[in-house]
């Protein structure tokens, strides 16, 4: 029987039914789009650089989801997978790396080498942060930090700059002595033909490549058309004057090339282990006015260590001298040298077989004032590291008044107020962090070292480049 409540209940349905086909056409579209424009706005993310994060993790306002901005944008960089000839090969044959000494037992640790220990009632290595490392590893050691920078990336289209982990001074140790140029060339020359294959090189060539040699410049630098001359052509190609190159000792006339410091002997794993070294420093009492760790170099006529030398033992108790020709008696070991300048308000760094020293770094490590006699040896050098007010932390000579007599060393430092010597003094130990690289198997957390400092200055320099390359003016004097 007909009612007009059945026929009411009747139509709801229908009408139920009707809406709810209208509102799943309409929800449906609608979700595929949110779906499809969420993917590609990550994909445009990604393609700039900028990671965009829409997990249901992000922070959440009014119903909106917050992207979460990629820290590493414009720190991303990209290893080369060089062929292990350039690199690992090298370490396997480590025997032959060096002729003088035998460099294998060097290599442990990452390249840090041997750990050190006190001996006796010395207490000058107070934690397992010290180690013998020796001056040449740069190279070995730089790497293995780079293998746990923060912000690699395998997409080399991400990469503001691209790290090539070539084993230069370990290769070239080998042919420096009794071997012709064809042979010292080799495969420094076989690297320049594998780089420029790669796409990589194509997009600046080269100009945002960045590498480390763990010698000084000259051993890369041979004079043109002279193949009896010392070591390779390597830094004098074309393609390498196009990367940067970072080095112990870098050609100050060479606007790719740039100083970073030598390895010493610290290399501490927690920040706490920096600070205590520093206030340990601050506390030293210092027996002698000034020092020299050495030997002479009576061969060289421009030479001034065998006048400087005379002059520290002329002083007496004021200097104390390692002498370190012919060391039989090992009386240059490491915690000799590290007592000596911890014991010194000054210390004494004349140039040698080249500009520059690691003792320069150590004895900054000791908070000893560095004594320099050449403008190369530092100021000229390390730019990235040192303050450019030089006469903040050092005091300079030049060569030629200690050559003719002129000064009389013992005096010039006398002559330094003992309150600007303090200043001084805590302005080198303020220095210390930066002259460090920490131990690659940790990570300091409020301190950049010398590793952090030589990355964020490349990475600064190819966005110059870049900048220039595009036409804008640089931002750097």
């Amino acid at each position: 029987m007909w009612s007009v409540r059945g026929h009411w209940k009747q139509m709801e349905k229908t009408v139920a039914g009707k809406c709810l086909n209208q509102f799943w056409s309409v929800l449906l579209p609608l979700c595929l789009f949110l779906f499809i424009s969420a993917l590609f706005f990550d994909f445009c993310g990604l393609k700039q650089g900028v990671l965009i994060n829409f997990s249901a993790r992000a922070p959440k306002i009014f119903g909106q989801i917050h992207p979460i901005v990629d820290e590493c944008v414009g720190q991303y960089i990209y290893v080369h997978n060089l062929p292990s000839r350039f690199n690992d090969d090298l370490l396997e044959d480590c025997h032959s790396i060096n002729q003088w000494y035998d460099i294998c037992e060097y290599l442990s640790n990452s390249g840090l080498g041997p750990q050190l220990s006190n001996s006796g009632d010395v207490d000058d290595f107070p934690n397992k942060s010290w180690f013998a490392t020796d001056q040449f590893l740069l190279e070995v050691i730089f790497r293995t930090r780079m293998k746990d920078y923060k912000c690699l990336t395998n997409d080399s289209a991400m990469a503001s700059a691209v790290y090539v982990p070539f084993y230069a001074g370990l290769e070239i140790s080998r042919h420096l002595w009794g071997f012709n140029a064809s042979v010292r060339d080799a495969v420094s020359n076989d690297l320049i033909k594998f780089l420029v294959e790669q796409p990589e090189w194509k997009r600046m060539w080269g100009k945002d490549h960045f590498l480390i040699v763990g010698r000084v410049t000259w051993d890369f630098r041979r004079m043109p058309n002279n193949e009896s001359f010392w070591g390779s052509n390597f830094l004098r190609l074309p393609e390498s004057e196009n990367m940067t190159i970072l080095g112990i000792e870098s050609s100050h006339g060479a606007d790719n090339d740039f100083g970073i410091p030598y390895p010493t002997y610290f290399h501490p794993s927690h920040d706490s282990e920096v600070f205590e070294w520093q206030n340990s420093m601050r506390r030293k009492r210092r027996q002698y006015l000034f020092s020299f760790a050495g030997a002479d170099r009576p061969q060289d006529g421009d030479s001034i260590r065998g006048e400087m030398m005379n002059q520290c033992r002329a002083s007496r108790d004021k200097c104390k001298l390692l002498d370190c020709a012919f060391d039989k008696k090992n009386n240059c070991k490491t915690i000799n040298v590290m007592q000596m300048f911890q014991n010194s308000s000054f210390c004494l760094q004349p140039t040698g077989d080249s500009f520059t020293r690691r003792s320069t770094f150590d004895s900054i490590l000791a908070g000893c004032i560095p004594v320099f006699f050449h403008p190369v040896s530092a100021y000229r050098q390390y730019l990235w590291h040192l303050p450019k007010e030089h006469t903040k932390y050092s005091v300079f000579i030049p060569m030629n008044y200690i050559k003719e007599g002129i000064a009389s060393i013992e005096k010039v430092l006398l002559g330094i107020p003992e309150q600007r010597m303090l200043a001084m003094r805590e302005e080198v130990i303020s220095l210390i962090p930066k002259i460090i690289y920490a131990n690659p198997s940790s990570k300091l957390e409020t301190i950049e070292d010398a590793f952090d400092i030589s990355i964020r200055e490349v990475l600064q320099r190819v966005k110059e480049m870049r900048r220039v390359g595009r036409g804008e003016r640089s931002t750097v004097g």
